[in-house]
């Protein structure tokens, strides 16, 4: 995955709101539904990749900080309602946020963990 792939991806799984993007990241989620398979491990990809490509950025553009954002907190609050509401979640999905949450700091902040 290149950078630009990585970048649209995030994007796309994270802010898109149109009602064909149905099956995007956060969207699975907002309906209580898992994410699709292969969805958390791309996603992670692309921070990786998006993290190799920025480490000697200054500044990051506040659409990517929003997507990030939406990484950290919307989707544990997603997942948190989830629980509350009785959905069912995947056994590793807990796990899976934590390392999206820790990938997005690691972007935002330049910081390794």
């Amino acid at each position: 995955m290149d950078f630009d792939t990585a970048h649209q991806f995030l994007l796309q799984q994270t802010l898109s709101s149109t009602d064909d993007q149905r099956e995007t990241f956060i969207a699975c989620l907002r309906r209580g539904k898992p994410p699709l398979p292969g969805q958390v491990t791309s996603l992670i990809l692309a921070l990786k990749v998006l993290d190799d490509g920025l480490k000697d950025e200054p500044v990051l553009d506040r659409t990517l900080l929003k997507a990030l954002l939406v990484l950290i907190d919307d989707s544990t609050h997603l997942y948190r309602q989830g629980v509350a509401e009785g959905v069912f979640w995947p056994p590793l999905l807990a796990d899976d946020l934590t390392r999206l949450r820790q990938s997005a700091r690691t972007i935002m902040t330049g910081q390794t963990n």
